[in-house]
């Protein structure tokens, strides 16, 4: 019993100077949580891995982004059918941004403005002038519509429609529909790759990830997942990050509590990480050197740092946290 103390408590001491060196050799970032139940945005600094604070922000919410300069951050509250503005500097909420019904997952402009909204309940994506507060057009799309993905020059907007199960390629200088591909059950979240030449998009209920070639709007791959002693239901892709080198994709497969590393050339699966409860999304912090996951059922964020592929922290925040968003300075 005494040389399994010894050697549990030798990890541990290993485990937290590994994570201390790392840690003090990286650069500091600021992290936002958006939590779905409770009402809050947690603020992480990401040098010592601990809230710094908790902001009440309104109800249900959920997507959660950042401007380009990092001056302000966007939050869906769902059930005031609202976006809300929290400025970086002050931690307060300076403006309420008009969103069409239910806001749930958005995306900016590269240029940061204007912003992509999913509209779930309403079948439609809303286009808003953030300047202005102004809706400028409401864009009819498949049946509850939830991932956003922008392509890197802005000039092509993709929804994914959870019902209809597809990908809705949206051309973003007339906000016509130009093509739909259908992917597996329950598409969730859409992401180009940083040359524009991928983008991949989770199916939930199907288990799968399809990486689509934007110019043909063609299947490249269909990745599926397996993990030994998990069962194939639990299996579920929501929330995912590229590398922007293009060579690795990390995505997040729900109740499996797995964060899936795949070779984003090969398409192969090299490792599955284990995290909380109920892993929903991911951010890279910008020098990609740690993940952040948020962990809705066991209310918490994993910190995965990037060249290891280890966890090595895990952050309680607020309850269920959802949405997660790295400053990009």
């Amino acid at each position: 019993m005494l040389r399994a103390i010894v050697i549990t408590s030798a990890v541990v001491v290993t485990s937290a100077i590994t994570f201390s060196a790392m840690a003090s050799s990286a650069f500091a970032f600021t992290a936002y949580v958006s939590n779905e139940e409770g009402n809050t945005v947690s603020v992480l600094d990401t040098d010592t891995m601990t809230v710094k604070e908790t902001i009440d922000i309104g109800r249900r919410p959920r997507g959660i982004t950042i401007s380009p300069d990092g001056k302000f951050v966007y939050v869906c509250i769902s059930d005031d059918d609202a976006i809300a503005v929290l400025d970086t500097a002050t931690l307060k909420v300076v403006r309420t941004l008009n969103s069409g019904a239910d806001p749930e997952l958005f995306v900016l402009n590269p240029s940061g403005n204007p912003l992509y909204i999913a509209n779930e309940n309403d079948n439609q994506v809303t286009v808003l002038d953030i300047e202005k507060n102004e809706i400028l057009t409401q864009v009819p799309v498949g049946v509850e519509p939830e991932g956003m993905g922008i392509s890197p020059d802005g000039k092509v907007l993709v929804n994914t429609s959870e019902t209809t199960n597809m990908a809705h390629f949206i051309d973003t200088s007339t906000y016509q529909v130009i093509d739909s591909v259908l992917v597996d059950s329950r598409p969730r979240y859409a992401v180009f790759s940083s040359d524009g030449k991928k983008l991949w998009v989770s199916a939930e209920v199907g288990g799968t990830v399809t990486v689509i070639d934007p110019a043909t709007r063609e299947i490249l791959k269909t990745i599926e997942f397996k993990i030994p002693g998990v069962e194939q239901e639990a299996i579920q892709p929501v929330g995912m990050a590229l590398t922007k080198d293009g060579t690795k994709a990390f995505v997040a497969l729900g109740p499996a509590n797995r964060i899936a590393v795949i070779d984003a050339n090969t398409y192969e699966v090299e490792k599955y990480l284990l995290v909380g409860q109920r892993v929903w999304h991911v951010a890279f912090t910008p020098d990609e050197k740690l993940l952040l996951t948020t962990n809705g059922v066991s209310g918490d964020v994993s910190v995965i740092d990037v060249p290891d592929l280890k966890v090595v922290k895990s952050i309680p925040v607020g309850r269920y946290p959802w949405g997660v968003v790295v400053s990009p300075k």
